[in-house]
């Protein structure tokens, strides 16, 4: 099928001339300026719409638009004029009511209007830069209703007031009220922020001024809280209802700053009531109050912890200074944690675990436990106690719980290598004496440490075990070898410690009794036949032994002692009367260890299977002493002299305290020689600030002590003073 011809179509003007009628555009006005009465007087029912819309299309079409515009707005005018007359004659309550009511009709006529002049708005409104008829209709309601003399003040004052009404616990229209600032906001952002949001936000500041200074003369902090809070919330409730959302942020900002930006200082130091005294009652629920309101105020989170720090500060000096609670070291560390776990809970439960807050715990703990230099050593023997006896039947996961509570007071301590010192000394005596509660608590203890301050700091404690494990297969090896000679003798348990390991001090050997002197001798040639280099010194003075004994009457016993206690009573199988000298000079023990000991045996209350004369709690030179025949007890097996860790005596404390120094000396002397060695030439103070950060986490140096291992680097050719600044030091290869 073949394609049609295009065909071109053209339209022609008319042939004759149109006329138009002179008074045409004067009587299609008249048609719709009545039009617009009527709809005003709620009579649109009997209009034609459509022949309206075709003659405002025709006006114009025909040029008359600037007619049919301006008649508009005069015939608009006229009737808003009557309208605010109208709401002006409205009494009372009834104000509001007439102008919602008005403003009503105004819209449904405004839309009606806007139907009818439909073409003009589209073609006429945008050509001629001229308002567009709805926006028109609002802007005049604006200028003649609202903005009316009369009308305006009025407004403001009646809303102001419902507003105050409702503030005091009257029920007001909310309705009504969000209809009318509806109209407010509808009118242009301007409009409600001018003629009612900035004087509704001054009277406000102005009522919580007042009220605020009212509450605070009369209530407690906890109290005054409450009522700033439900005010505040008050407010948002009042902007959800009826008022433009955007007001929220500004009239919560006045009551902040009125009922708490204005009076924080006053609340959290109130008598009786403000913060410290939450704090010290556990008030969560008036905390987590304030910290709710004061966080949303500038300086708020500042003044909270300043104060909770200060307190924190305070409390914790008086506890890590007080000479009473220092008497009893697990006491002060358990108060210790006791009061972390307090506040720790305060701020996971009042604060929202808020790091502010958990910051401010930390530096203040770190800051008072350091106060006390003997922090270091009751934490430990804290542990101690714990691992020695305190755990017993306790679940794994509490044991946990427990060491991870110690290990954040360890961290906060700034002195960790004396804890370790001292940790090494308690673990020893544990493990010696088979008396901790588990290895794997003990263990357990020490891979936290490791993790915490790594292997160098833990691997003399796990050596520690390494020997306990040898020393059970050295012994089965032992008594293996010797099986056909040992006999009824003694049986020997010996543990082989590694000198470097513990904490072992140089002792003078004692004079053993011959029995055991021999077993002994079987044990040194056994090890040393096993063991090619090595050297054998005995610690009696960390050794313990069960001896059995006879009393009057048939009585035995089992009687656990040390290796010095025990000497002491094997010389009265041959004697009855003993006499100190006597005693010392046969056991050769130190005079200071065998006070403790004869101590011990003849002057503890039903221990003593020793007795003295003359009886005095001290040990004289010329004290004699006697086998206590008539010594009773109702257990078969009697502890006498258990070894405890306890507190130690000032000298003891003064050569532990000299031991770390000399510990620590190599230590800065490394840290200085890494740090020269990759900077080659630095000043004095940048070395001692670089030696401080690197040895932070095991102690803190003393820059006194820091310059001596300089100078001593420098005697020993390692650094050299620069020549022209004598400040700077060279790395010498």
């Amino acid at each position: 099928m073949s394609a049609q011809k295009k065909r071109n179509f053209k339209i022609e003007a008319f042939k004759h001339r149109v006329e138009v009628d002179p008074k045409y555009a004067e009587k299609t006005w008249k048609i719709l300026e009545h039009a617009i009465h009527e709809i005003y007087n709620h009579n649109a029912s009997g209009l034609s719409f459509e022949e309206l819309y075709r003659n405002a299309y025709n006006m114009v079409l025909h040029k008359y638009g600037e007619k049919l515009y301006s008649g508009l707005v005069t015939t608009m005018t006229w009737h808003l004029k009557e309208i605010a007359k109208s709401i002006e004659a409205a009494q009372g309550g009834l104000f509001l009511e007439e102008l919602n009511r008005k403003w009503g009709d105004h819209n449904k006529a405004l839309q009606m209007i806007r139907d009818i002049l439909m073409y003009m708005d589209r073609t006429f409104v945008p050509s001629n830069h001229k308002t567009p008829v709805h926006e028109l209709g609002l802007n005049l309601w604006r200028d003649n209703i609202i903005h009316s003399h009369k009308i305006q003040t009025r407004l403001l004052d009646t809303l102001l007031d419902l507003i105050h009404r409702e503030r005091k616990g009257e029920v007001i229209n909310r309705g009504l009220m969000r209809n009318i600032t509806k109209m407010l906001m509808d009118l242009g952002s301007s409009v409600y922020q001018e003629d009612f949001e900035r004087p509704f936000l001054e009277v406000s500041a102005s009522f919580y001024s007042g009220e605020s200074q009212q509450f605070i003369e009369c209530c407690d902090c906890g109290d005054y809280l409450k009522k700033a809070e439900r005010r505040l919330n008050e407010e948002m409730e009042r902007v959800s209802h009826y008022l433009d959302a955007k007001s929220e942020a500004k009239i919560t900002s006045v009551v902040e700053k009125e009922m708490i930006a204005n009076h924080m200082q006053r609340l959290v130091h109130m008598e009786n009531s403000g913060l410290v005294n939450m704090l010290v009652d556990d008030k969560y629920e008036d905390l987590s109050r304030m910290y709710n309101l004061f966080r949303r105020v500038p300086e708020g989170f500042s003044t909270i912890r300043d104060v909770m720090t200060s307190h924190l500060r305070e409390t914790g000096k008086q506890l890590v200074i007080d000479p009473d609670r220092l008497r009893d070291p697990v006491d002060f560390v358990q108060r210790l944690l006791d009061m972390k776990d307090k506040h720790d809970k305060i701020i996971n439960v009042a604060f929202n675990n808020d790091k502010t807050f958990q910051n401010a715990l930390n530096s203040s703990f770190e800051y008072f436990i350091n106060l006390n230099n003997r922090s270091p050593e009751f934490i430990s023997l804290y542990v101690d106690d714990k691992l020695r006896k305190g755990l017993k039947g306790v679940t794994e996961e509490d044991v946990e719980v427990v060491l991870d509570k110690v290990m954040m007071l360890f961290r906060y301590l700034q002195e960790k290598d004396v804890f370790e010192k001292y940790y090494k000394q308690h673990l020893a005596k544990r493990l010696l004496s088979g008396k901790t509660v588990s290895d794997d608590a003990e263990r357990s203890m020490i891979v936290k440490l490791k993790t915490e301050c790594g292997y160098q700091f833990t691997s003399k404690l796990e050596g520690m075990f390494t020997d306990m494990r040898t020393s059970q297969d050295t012994m089965q090896g032992f008594y293996a070898s010797q099986y056909s000679e040992m006999g009824d003798g003694p049986t020997l348990a010996v543990q082989v410690l590694t000198t470097g390991s513990w904490p072992t001090q140089p002792s003078t050997p004692c004079n053993l009794p011959a029995e055991i002197l021999s077993v002994c001798e079987k044990f040194r040639a056994y090890y040393l036949g096993t063991h090619t280099g090595r050297r054998l010194t005995w610690q009696t003075n960390m050794g313990t032994a069960d001896i059995k004994a006879t009393f009057g009457k048939g009585q035995k016993h089992e009687l656990n002692v040390s290796t010095y206690q025990m000497c002491v009573l094997m010389l009265f199988n041959s004697e009855d009367c003993l006499s100190y000298k006597e005693i010392e000079q046969a056991t050769e023990i130190p005079a200071s260890d065998l006070k403790r000991c004869l101590q011990s045996l003849a002057c503890v209350k039903g221990k003593n299977v020793l007795r003295k004369e003359p009886m005095s709690k001290d040990i004289a030179e010329d004290d004699a002493f006697y086998f206590n025949d008539k010594f009773t007890s109702k257990f078969i097996k009697v502890k006498i002299g258990t070894v405890v860790a306890q507190k130690e005596s000032e000298p003891e404390k003064h050569e532990t305290r000299q031991r770390v120094e000399e510990d620590r000396k190599p230590q800065i002397e490394a840290a200085i020689v890494r740090i020269m060695k990759s900077r080659r030439v630095l000043d004095h103070n940048s070395i001692v600030t670089e030696v401080t950060t690197q040895l932070q986490s095991r102690f803190l140096p003393n820059p006194v002590v820091i310059k001596k291992r300089i100078e001593s680097l420098i005697e020993r050719e390692f650094l050299e003073r620069d020549k022209a600044d004598r400040k700077l030091y060279r790395y010498l290869a």
